[in-house]
């Protein structure tokens, strides 16, 4: 293995922050996400999961500890280079669709990064490509069902071929078809992901690893199904299963496309 693939995508250390109201939200989290990984963020409300992921792209900083991104630290100087590398999508694709087309959606953060011409163009229809969207490049993206809008939201983040996605909820009110086709994109991509969320089940399908956040601290970091089976750990920190959901079952393969 060379030097640059042993370099995690993610490095958090003893990371601390209140707000400035002197709410303490994380207490020094430590987090290591491999190249290439699928990471579940777990915990309950007010956990601290939206203060650790708004650190990963610069929104937040000043507090205790470090952040770093595929090698590179987040900091002032950094900040235009981190937020390529960390592409964040909302858990509502309305805050990231403002354009008249989902072409230009996807084309705004290259072009804003100075891409021009052939170039933009390739790197709009690659991106719309991965998630099933290049027939849909010229809709207004509120023509789009729900599901569509998702999938365009993450076009847009991947246009800037970031070492990282962070999807906040991303199956969130999505009808079963649309969570399926998400999770097929989510699997194809070539990416690290983190993914912050209260859908268990799909933490488990999509997700190896996942990170228990709880009272600003990790508490628990493992095999996702060996997290979602331990009984005590799950009820310590407000986790419920879905009613008749049984992560001891085995999940079934799908075939790959």
């Amino acid at each position: 293995m060379d030097p640059v693939t042993r370099t995690p995508s993610l490095e958090v250390a003893g990371l601390a922050y209140a707000y400035p109201d002197g709410h303490q939200a994380l207490f020094g989290v430590d987090l290591t996400v491999g190249k290439g990984e699928r990471v579940a963020l777990l915990g309950p409300n007010g956990a601290g999961k939206t203060t650790l992921v708004l650190h990963l792209n610069g929104i937040l900083g000043g507090g205790v500890g470090t952040v770093t991104v595929a090698g590179l630290p987040v900091e002032k100087r950094n900040l235009a280079e981190i937020r390529r590398r960390v592409g964040i999508v909302f858990q509502d694709p309305d805050d990231q669709l403002f354009m008249p087309t989902v072409r230009e959606d996807v084309a705004f953060g290259p072009a804003a990064a100075g891409m021009r011409g052939a170039e933009l163009e390739q790197r709009v229809r690659e991106a719309l490509d991965q998630v099933g969207m290049a027939d849909f490049a010229d809709r207004p993206p509120h023509h789009l069902s729900f599901g569509q809008r998702r999938r365009v939201a993450v076009a847009t983040v991947l246009a800037m071929r970031p070492d990282i996605l962070v999807l906040d909820e991303p199956s969130s009110n999505l009808d079963p078809a649309s969570r399926r086709e998400l999770a097929d994109i989510l699997r194809s991509l070539d990416v690290t992901v983190l993914m912050v969320t209260h859908d268990l089940p799909y933490a488990l399908e999509l997700c190896p690893r996942s990170v228990i956040l709880s009272e600003g601290v990790i508490a628990a970091d493992g095999r996702t199904q060996e997290l979602l089976c331990d009984d005590k750990l799950m009820r310590a920190h407000r986790l419920e299963l879905p009613f008749g959901f049984d992560p001891r079952t085995p999940l079934l393969t799908r075939p790959s496309h």
